[in-house]
């Protein structure tokens, strides 16, 4: 063996109890588990894992590291964590497949996000296709890398930022862009249908782009068309699309936000319930917090986006369009605030691209406003223009026994939807899977041990689809994290959001320590993992 990894608990990932065992790796796999009065292995390293458990690296369905695997070698916030693979290209807008055009115009939209916007050269955009994307990831990245063909990027690049139904030839490109994206190696498609431009699509145009990515045996990765007012008629309206479709579903952070939904995850359950029992193929993820991230611009209503960022901008600096704007969002709902009436009081200022206004981030709107005084309104607009659509939210909209009752069902899996832009992140970047086992399991025992592991790993791996990850079996990857269940836990807070996590001291890829006696390594065995057809 090249490591044998010795007197490990061994968390396999399939639910069921632990158990003491040598594990040994060689050439990247795990080649032999021996329990207690089996023959001894032996290797060219062993590591003495007494007091460790043992488990699958964990997968974070829907992460936003689209760039900064590119532009950060350590990437710490996940690395840290024990994630060994994340879903790329999430929420309809990410970059590839793309012209110059479009992406000039995903790097303006998303820069709140994922940085790299015009100016920012820290990555070199060298690829167009969702197959050159991926080869570049194969340079060598800090962990794995699976990507979701983005709804929203393919909308913008053969309709553009219109709001109107795509013409016949439009819709044809855009099954060719999403066949192309699925050909090159992408698991499915997502979409951003609270951001424009993917949330113009109307559902028979859906419905087409989830065919062809049934066709391939993807699933839709869907930010639906409302966390608040009538969330749960979008959960039905995508059940619904992808089952006349015969398309996979798999739902991302899967909450249910507001005052509106307060107490009604167990409307949501029983809807899934009910589509498993008549066979739907359904699955979802959450992350273990309460408020949710995003930009400030996405709360706006969508026609105040209509043509792309400089047409915002320009509505943005007319007074008599912005009062419009501030209508919408304060007296009818938005729908980009999910139809709900916009409360200042819950948005934070999370992250700004322009350092001038650093003031504003820690601060929620209606805080910055009461301190200029003048309305809450009035200081996003000018926040909005000054920081040219760049800076990043919290929005502390959820419920926690929303959140606890949606982590327990038999299809949910672990997203950190992390954000890792801002001088102040949401904790959920950097803490996500250590606090599902430190909080949630060892703390609250909302599941066990082994239940947990299971929703971070294999049940992600059966929805990707990955024949040899998600378990610790002879002949998977090696791809595996060492954790103290008794202390194992999310440094991250509010406050101090980039703290790293503890209990967390080696974590390994293809059976090389990318954290080693909790230190990063310099070891980039990361690489994209590319749809698997199905035999």
């Amino acid at each position: 063996m090249d490591l044998v990894i010795r007197d490990a608990r061994v968390i396999d990932g399939g639910g069921g109890p632990s158990y003491r065992a040598d594990v040994g790796i060689r050439d990247g796999r795990i080649a032999a588990i021996r329990r207690a009065g089996d023959p001894a292995l032996s290797g060219a390293r062993t590591l003495d894992a007494a007091g460790l458990a043992l488990s699958p690296g964990f997968i974070d369905m829907h992460a936003h590291s689209d760039l900064a695997l590119l532009r950060d070698p350590e990437h710490l916030a996940k690395t840290a964590q024990g994630v060994t693979l994340e879903v790329l290209g999430q929420d309809g807008l990410s970059y590839a497949p793309v012209d110059d055009r479009t992406l000039e115009g995903v790097r303006r939209a998303v820069n709140g996000w994922n940085g790299g916007g015009p100016g920012d050269d820290s990555v070199d955009f060298d690829w167009r296709t969702v197959g050159e994307y991926l080869d570049r990831l194969d340079r060598g990245i800090a962990v794995n890398a699976a990507y979701l063909i983005p709804q929203g990027t393919v909308r913008m690049y053969a309709v553009g930022w219109d709001d109107r139904p795509a013409s016949d030839a439009e819709l044809t490109r855009m099954k060719q862009l999403v066949a192309e994206g699925m050909e090159q190696g992408a698991v499915g498609m997502s979409s951003g249908l609270t951001y424009t431009p993917g949330m113009y699509a109307k559902d028979a145009e859906l419905t087409e782009l989830c065919r062809v990515t049934a066709a391939y045996d993807g699933y839709y990765c869907p930010h639906h068309r409302s966390y608040g007012a009538g969330a749960l008629q979008a959960y039905e309206e995508m059940v619904r699309l992808t089952r006349d479709a015969g398309c996979a579903l798999h739902l991302a952070h899967a909450t249910m936000n507001f005052g509106v939904n307060k107490g009604r995850a167990g409307d949501l359950l029983g809807l899934l319930d009910s589509a498993l029992a008549d066979g739907a193929d359904i699955s979802l993820d959450t992350y273990p917090y309460t408020p949710g991230s995003t930009t400030l611009v996405a709360v706006l209503p969508s026609w105040a986006a209509e043509g792309g960022p400089d047409a915002l901008l320009a509505r943005l600096a007319d007074d008599e369009t912005a009062e419009r704007i501030r209508r919408h969002l304060e007296e009818i709902g938005s729908d980009g605030c999910h139809g709900v009436p916009m409360e200042w009081e819950t948005i934070e200022i999370s992250g700004v691209s322009d350092p001038s206004l650093a003031s504003y981030v820690g601060r929620t709107i209606e805080q910055s406003a009461q301190e200029r005084g003048e309305a809450p309104w009035a200081t996003a607009r000018r926040l909005l223009i000054a920081d040219r659509l760049g800076s990043t939210i919290l929005q502390h909209v959820g419920h926690e026994e929303n959140v606890r009752a949606i982590m327990r069902h038999r299809v949910h899996t672990g997203g950190s939807d992390g954000i890792l832009q801002g001088a102040k992140p949401h904790p959920r970047a950097y803490g996500t899977f250590p606090h599902y086992l430190g909080r949630y399991a060892r703390e609250l025992g909302i599941l066990s041990l082994e239940e947990t592991v299971a929703h971070l790993t294999s049940r992600p791996a059966a929805r990707l689809r990955l024949p040899d990850r998600g378990l610790v079996r002879e002949g998977y990857r090696a791809d595996l994290v060492l954790f103290d269940p008794e202390t194992v836990a999310a440094g991250s807070t509010f406050e101090a959001p980039r703290t790293l996590p503890t209990g967390i001291p080696h974590v390994l890829i293809d059976g090389r320590f990318v954290i080693e006696d909790g230190a990063r390594t310099d070891v980039l065995a990361g690489r994209s993992v590319r749809r698997t057809p199905r035999v």
